[in-house]
C-alpha cells in the first residue's frame, strides 16, 4: 500500500501542473516570466490500490496533498513539487489504516510525508497529456517514477474548476518494503486529483 503513496505525490505534482496551463494570464508576483502555483491541499488527494491475492482490491485515500507548480513562461515548462502526510490516509476500517502506517509499510512514524519532485516538462503536455517524470521519495528511499496524466478536461480552467488527473504504477519493494509477498500484490496503483488553491487562479493578471 505505500506504494500508492509514492505514486500520489508524484501524480499530484503533475496535476498541479496542468492547473496551471488553463490559465492564459500571469500569476500576481511573477518574476522574469516565473511564477509560483500552490496546490489546494483541501480538495486535492491520491488514491492506491493494491490486491490480496492477485484478485481483490483493498483501496485507500490520501487526504492531504500540499506543494507548489513552479511556471517558466518564457520558456513553457515547469517543476512540480509535491508532499503528502502520511497520517490523513483513510480506508474501508480503521484496522487497516493502522496497519498501512505501521512498520510493515509506510511508517508513518520515521517518514511521515511522501515527497516528489517533477523533472522540468513541457507545459503543453499537460494539456494533451502524456508523461511526466520525477524523483518520488518514499520510507527514505528515492526512485525515479513516471506518471501518466490525462489530456485535460476542462480546458479553461484546469484544477481550478475541475482537477487534474493522472495515473502511475509502482512497486512495494523497490521501497523496502517486501512483506506478504505471497499474499499481497508487489504492484500498485495510483490515481491522483489535483486542483490549485483558489487564491492561485484570482491572483493572476494579465
Amino acid at each position: 500500500m505505500m506504494s500508492y503513496g509514492r505514486r500520489t505525490g508524484a501524480a499530484l505534482c503533475a496535476l498541479g501542473v496542468a492547473a496551471f496551463l488553463a490559465f492564459p494570464v500571469f500569476a500576481a508576483g511573477e518574476h522574469d516570466g516565473v511564477a509560483s502555483l500552490s496546490l489546494d491541499p483541501e480538495r486535492s488527494h491520491a488514491d492506491f490500490e493494491v490486491k490480496v491475492l492477485w484478485l481483490i482490491g483493498i483501496h485507500g485515500r490520501f487526504g492531504k496533498v500540499r506543494g507548489t507548480i513552479v511556471i517558466d513562461r518564457r520558456h513553457d515548462t515547469a517543476v512540480a513539487d509535491a508532499r503528502i502526510d502520511v497520517d490523513t490516509i483513510t480506508m474501508r476500517n480503521r484496522s487497516y489504516e493502522e496497519w498501512v502506517k505501521s512498520d510493515e509499510f509506510f511508517n508513518s512514524r520515521a517518514f511521515p510525508q511522501i515527497h516528489f519532485v517533477s523533472e522540468s516538462f513541457a507545459l503543453d503536455r499537460l494539456r494533451s497529456g502524456g508523461e511526466i517524470a520525477g524523483t518520488l521519495s518514499l520510507r527514505g528511499v528515492d526512485q525515479r517514477l513516471v506518471l501518466q496524466v490525462a489530456p485535460s478536461a476542462c480546458v479553461d480552467a484546469i484544477a481550478s474548476a475541475c482537477p487534474v488527473e493522472a495515473q502511475g504504477t509502482i512497486r512495494r519493494s523497490e521501497f523496502g518494503m517486501r512483506s506478504r509477498r505471497g499474499t499481497l500484490s508487489d504492484k500498485v496503483e495510483l490515481s491522483f486529483s489535483i486542483y490549485l488553491a483558489e487564491s492561485s487562479g484570482q491572483d493572476q493578471r494579465r
